[in-house]
């Protein structure tokens, strides 16, 4: 395989390769391509958990947002951390 990289890729290559980051360019492929998959996979996650919701709010399983909801959301939050900050000073 043949990679033609800019010369601003090719700088920054070198960069990393003089400052001991990489050993190589060959590395800095390897390590571009290992961030790429991480990524791609990440973006199957939330893809998949997309269509997932998608498909329960198809099934009639979501709830309706309001202000009222939000509100009661924030209450439930503010109580549930409380009693866990409650809990960890009981254990000191």
């Amino acid at each position: 395989m043949d990679v033609r990289l800019t010369p601003d890729q090719q700088a920054f290559v070198q960069e990393a390769i003089e400052s001991g980051r990489l050993q190589n360019e060959e590395g800095a492929v390897r390590e571009a391509l290992s961030l790429w998959e991480e990524r791609e996979r990440r973006r199957a996650e939330i893809l998949f958990a997309v269509t997932g919701a998608d498909e329960s709010l198809s099934r009639g399983e979501g709830r309706s947002i309001t202000e009222e909801s939000l509100a009661d959301l924030a209450r439930d939050v503010k109580v549930r951390g409380r009693a866990r900050l409650a809990k960890r000073k009981s254990r000191r």
